[in-house]
């Protein structure tokens, strides 16, 4: 049978303990609602918190390499630019030369088509040293090699080779160089095939531009979905199902109210016993 006592107050005590148990569960909850996490830091789930901080290094290097295969794609894209620049100028610098073979031709429109050809060959070195992103340059002689991170670790990476187009290696040995001419119809008659030699040497070096850029875009594509992934993992990890927490919270609020009621009926024993000495 409990005893009545004025010194101890049990039921008062269960109230309280209850009371504080329900206050600190309404913490909880109140901090669930305000971070949107329901581990926010290593004291509320700390194998969780540890798995979700690795996962978001993991991400967080992920941008690095997604900044890498931008760069690199851009660099390439420039070259490709320049290349098929270059091309269309081969394309022209033809033209002339083929115009250049015929026989017909008095002085002063051999020196015509000529002044027009070399033009066209000076154009070639301005759009090669102006085909430069980030300070690389892919189609100047001794071109820079594009390198751009594959992964998180760094342990991997996506190579484009550079392709030397410049007039000083006379594109790809074509023979079409820095002082390439067709001053006369013997001189026009061979830039002809060297010309198509150019012309195909450039259109090899910007396919394998062109796939190298590809490759670089196929798989930003791909990190960016791998990123996605992570962060909706970690999110499954940390979260806080917000619906979950609004009904919780509605619950422990009413339980703390009725907790507060309970104690306050507890209290009030002791004033029970003073009627009996009445």
């Amino acid at each position: 049978m409990p005893m009545n006592s004025v010194n101890t107050n049990v039921g008062a005590m269960v109230a309280l303990q209850n009371l504080n148990k329900t206050n600190s569960d309404l913490e909880v909850t109140q901090s669930r609602i305000n971070t949107g996490k329901k581990v926010g830091s290593a004291k509320d789930n700390g194998a969780i918190w540890a798995i979700a901080q690795n996962q978001r290094s993991t991400s967080n290097s992920l941008n690095a390499v997604k900044e890498s295969l931008s760069r690199g794609q851009s660099t390439v894209d420039v070259a490709i630019s320049a290349g098929e620049t270059i091309s269309d100028l081969l394309v022209q610098m033809k033209e002339k030369a083929l115009a250049a073979t015929d026989t017909t031709l008095d002085t002063n429109s051999r020196v015509a088509l000529n002044d027009d050809f070399k033009a066209l060959r000076d154009q070639i070195g301005k759009a090669i040293a102006n085909a430069e992103f980030n300070g690389a340059n892919m189609i100047k002689a001794e071109g820079v090699q594009v390198q751009a991170l594959a992964n998180a670790k760094g342990s991997s990476v996506i190579s484009v080779a550079a392709q030397d187009l410049s007039l000083s290696n006379g594109i790809g040995g074509s023979g079409v160089d820095e002082t390439a001419s067709i001053g006369t119809q013997t001189i026009a008659t061979d830039m002809v095939a060297n010309l198509d030699t150019a012309i195909a040497n450039v259109s090899s070096s910007l396919s394998a531009l062109g796939t190298g850029s590809k490759s670089l875009g196929s798989h930003l594509e791909f990190i960016g979905k791998l990123q996605d992934s992570i962060d909706a993992g970690v999110g499954n990890l940390v979260d806080a199902d917000l619906a979950k927490e609004s009904a919780r919270l509605q619950a422990l609020q009413t339980k703390q109210q009725l907790g507060v009621q309970a104690l306050s009926i507890a209290n009030q024993s002791s004033g029970t016993l003073m009627s009996l000495f009445r």
